[in-house]
């Protein structure tokens, strides 16, 4: 079923978003570069069991056009918590796959009140060491161009930046431009284990153990910071775990939810 989009306005900004059921409400949170249709399958199988579900497109993705300028990981906390707002949601239990599960810690930290009961899949947010050589050349890469532009070189200096970000940059960086590659390397350089440490509510991780994107071990780190939290592993499953495990998901998501 295709979500039931419509349009809102928050701070501004015509936001997409869907949707659907009656009962415990129920956020849903997507990755980046994804968008509500990810997240979907999910929304289909939880309406039946009592939950009113709500997915927004996030600013930069779907059918959300990106921000003005551009945004950090907590200017996106902000965002959803005034999507709450403007549903009239005083509180939900959240659902969140990688960025989203990034969203995920900062809400529950800072916004403890708005959030009951979090779940979160295969989520971004634990900064992930440099290797020397990486780190080595980074820093040399960084000194040339910094002094280039010093010196009044800027041409040679863009040309030396652009070649180097196709070269090394990631493909989440490379897919995106602009103002939403600003908010990209904004988003990735902040590490959340502290958030963390101060999430308060009831938490259950979902990972996937062939995940390359968040690796496994990540999720084992959130469940020995996070001091309420749970993991349970989808064993073949990759960065899209509740997705490629989605009865098995359901069913404890459920379990969790109303226990």
């Amino acid at each position: 079923m295709q979500p039931p989009f419509s349009s809102i306005t928050i701070n501004g900004l015509t936001v997409n978003h869907a949707t659907a059921g009656e009962g415990r409400p129920l956020l849903l949170l997507h990755g980046w570069g994804a968008n509500i249709a990810v997240v979907w399958p999910l929304a289909q199988a939880m309406i039946p069991l009592g939950y009113r579900v709500c997915a927004p497109d996030m600013p930069g993705f779907g059918q959300t056009p990106p921000p003005p300028v551009a945004w950090t990981v907590y200017d996106y906390a902000r965002f959803v918590v005034a999507y709450l707002d403007q549903q009239g949601l005083e509180q939900v239990d959240l659902f969140g796959h990688s960025f989203g599960g990034r969203l995920g810690l900062i809400l529950g930290a800072d916004y403890a009140p708005r959030i009951r009961k979090m779940a979160l899949a295969d989520a971004a947010g634990i900064k992930a060491p440099t290797p020397w050589p990486v780190a080595l050349r980074l820093n040399v890469y960084k000194g040339i161009r910094d002094t280039l532009y010093r010196v009044g070189a800027r041409t040679l200096a863009d040309t030396l930046r652009n070649a180097y970000n196709k070269r090394y940059g990631s493909v989440d960086f490379q897919q995106v431009l602009g103002v939403m590659r600003e908010t990209f390397v904004n988003v990735v350089n902040e590490d959340l284990r502290a958030h963390a440490q101060r999430v308060k509510q009831p938490t259950l991780l979902f990972w996937g153990d062939q995940d390359q994107d968040t690796p496994l071990w990540q999720g084992q780190m959130l469940e020995t910071l996070i001091p309420d939290a749970g993991l349970i592993v989808h064993k073949g499953a990759g960065h899209y775990s509740y997705l490629d495990a989605l009865p098995d998901t359901v069913r404890v998501l459920d379990y969790f939810l109303k226990n």
